[in-house]
């Protein structure tokens, strides 16, 4: 399986100026910790990392100290994070049939998570992880004023990785450009084209990592889970 890993973001609401996934997560920056779980994914034999010119030379720093035997490419991102996926998808092999895309500051998802998206995606063409939405969500106007309260058992946040047949998400990327779409993940192209998105049970622990909250909590979850090896 190819993974492509968006890390082009910068960490505004972390209160930084680089990009946030070179803050530290215990001993080691964000990127780290999602290539280690790329690494130890037993489906995953390859790995390109989306990012800015001026990261490169953080993100081989990273490659290097991890040590990893799995080829990386490291591909120049766009403007947007459509953008850089588009960028990504024209720089995976020609062999490549299927690709799990994954956010670079979901750092928490598992070996596991991983090997699960590939094997349904052997059978679909084009998954989400995602979990069952707990809260009770209410549609809200510009007056913050409440309109509805919709069925939460409907109801489920995507997370990634997000895997698709690559010819497929190729065109509804050409699509989406061409039409001038402005989306927030992949999944959200294939729905404009009418094609089947399916789910796969995703994991509590898989948050992104965006605010400072955010970190400490990841920081939490890290421990426990290292602490239970």
């Amino acid at each position: 399986m190819h993974l492509l890993i968006p890390a082009a973001g910068m960490g505004k609401r972390m209160g930084s100026d680089r990009n946030k996934l070179l803050l530290k997560l215990l001993d080691r920056p964000l990127l780290a910790w999602t290539l280690l779980a790329a690494q130890q994914s037993l489906t995953i034999d390859w790995i390109g990392i989306i990012g800015q010119l001026t990261d490169f030379s953080d993100f081989q720093k990273i490659v290097a100290n991890l040590a990893l035997t799995k080829p990386i490419e490291f591909i120049q991102g766009g403007d947007t994070r459509q953008d850089s996926v588009y960028n990504g998808l024209q720089a995976l092999p020609t062999s490549a049939t299927r690709v799990l895309i994954h956010d670079g500051a979901r750092c928490l998802a598992t070996p596991e998570l991983f090997d699960r998206c590939t094997a349904a995606l052997q059978t679909c063409q084009g998954l989400i992880a995602a979990i069952p939405v707990k809260d009770t969500i209410k549609i809200v106007n510009e007056n913050h004023i409440i309109e509805s309260t919709p069925d939460r058992s409907n109801l489920w946040a995507a997370q990634t990785p997000q895997g698709f047949e690559v010819q497929l998400l190729k065109d509804c990327h050409r699509r989406g450009r061409a039409a001038g779409w402005t989306v927030t993940d992949d999944a959200a192209l294939f729905e404009k084209c009418q094609l089947t998105v399916t789910i796969v049970e995703g994991e509590e622990t898989n948050l992104k990592v965006t605010t400072t909250v955010d970190l400490a909590i990841a920081e939490f979850i890290l421990k426990q889970r290292l602490s239970n090896k």
